[in-house]
């Protein structure tokens, strides 16, 4: 069931999948890539909490899904923000105790910079889906791809489904920052040396928005343990395009937090 979080006079849309609280494991947050939303995830929150038995909170940031419009144009650092002010005052607000962050693609970047920040006493681990820690010419031109089929094709009509409060918020939000000329000196590789969390990194061979570079910057980066995985026939949705394989390791690495 769909529930709503008021935060400074805006709703948030979440919703729980697994057991009750109380229950043995860290909670699972799963924070959504930069045109995702609760929706978008489909069935796979409900796949994860069967897997591990751990109580899993998904919800759609500012902007997405059925939450309210974000303003635009978005600021360039707005995934910092996100991992500064957003995301602790969710878990805060809905009681999360010690917690695992399953970030994919923008929401993997958003998870490092808070496993970066000073506000991790919940932490216990981080899984991040496709993350980037700087800008590739090779991941713009794929957004650049992106907004000209939501212009000229059907990826407005294919999206609108997913974000039913404002599609255009979602989308342009997401575009427009990421094609602005200054955001080619987006970096938050300065976070990952204070990234002490265990980290599963996941990432597909066939990903049409980041290279292996991304991959190697943070395990060279971070100063906790890194695993990695590249999944072969795979592109930027590790959860979409191998399920079983993502299923697999995600809970075997959560397995390997609990006490």
């Amino acid at each position: 069931m769909t529930h709503f979080l008021t935060l400074d006079g805006r709703r948030l849309e979440y919703v729980w999948f697994g057991p009750p609280p109380g229950g043995e494991g860290p909670c699972l947050v799963l924070l959504h890539e930069g045109l995702g939303s609760i929706a978008l995830w489909r069935d796979f929150p409900e796949k994860l909490a069967a897997a591990t038995g751990c109580r899993v909170l998904v919800y759609s940031r500012l902007g997405y899904g059925a939450s309210d419009p974000c303003d635009l144009p978005r600021p360039l650092d707005y995934m910092q923000r996100e991992a500064r002010e957003g995301v602790p005052r969710v878990l805060a607000a809905l009681g999360v105790g010690e917690c695992v962050l399953i970030g994919h693609s923008d929401g993997g970047s958003i998870a490092l910079a808070y496993a970066g920040g000073p506000d991790t006493a919940r932490l216990r681990g981080l899984i991040l889906e496709a993350p980037h820690v700087f800008v590739e010419d090779f991941g713009l031109r794929a957004i650049a791809a992106a907004r000209d089929a939501y212009a000229q094709g059907d990826l407005r009509a294919r999206l609108q489904k997913y974000h039913s409060r404002d599609v255009d918020c979602a989308f342009w939000g997401w575009c427009d920052a990421w094609l602005d000329p200054d955001f080619r000196r987006w970096n938050i590789e300065n976070f990952l040396p204070n990234v002490r969390a265990p980290c599963l990194v996941l990432q597909g061979a066939d990903d049409q928005y980041g290279t292996l570079a991304q991959v190697e910057a943070i395990e060279k980066g971070v100063r906790g343990p890194v695993e990695t995985r590249v999944l072969a026939d795979c592109g930027h949705s590790p959860h979409v395009d191998q399920t079983q394989a993502t299923l697999e390791a995600m809970a075997a690495f959560i397995d390997r937090l609990r006490p």
